[in-house]
């Protein structure tokens, strides 16, 4: 299943805010899954200094990965694929 990028903003003043946001998120996710569309949150990054928040997410499509993210009550930027190299 592919994976994908989503940002969106979260200004620094709401950092506080991280850990509670990852929970919605995951349930989000976790809801979506037991409706028959499978979404799992990989992980998370915080950028500060650009008040932007990364979140992976492994999903059958973009659509999917932004419907995660919009139940999670966030608003994504952009929602591109990502692929992992090691």
């Amino acid at each position: 299943m592919p994976n994908y990028l989503v940002d969106g903003y979260l200004p620094r003043s709401r950092s506080g805010e991280l850990a509670e946001l990852m929970a919605r998120l995951r349930a989000a996710a976790e809801r979506l899954s037991a409706e028959g569309t499978p979404v799992r949150h990989l992980r998370s990054s915080f950028l500060p200094a650009d008040e932007l928040c990364l979140h992976l997410i492994e999903a059958e499509s973009p659509e999917a990965a932004g419907e995660a993210t919009r139940r999670a009550g966030m608003a994504p930027e952009r929602i591109v694929e990502a692929v992992s190299v090691q």
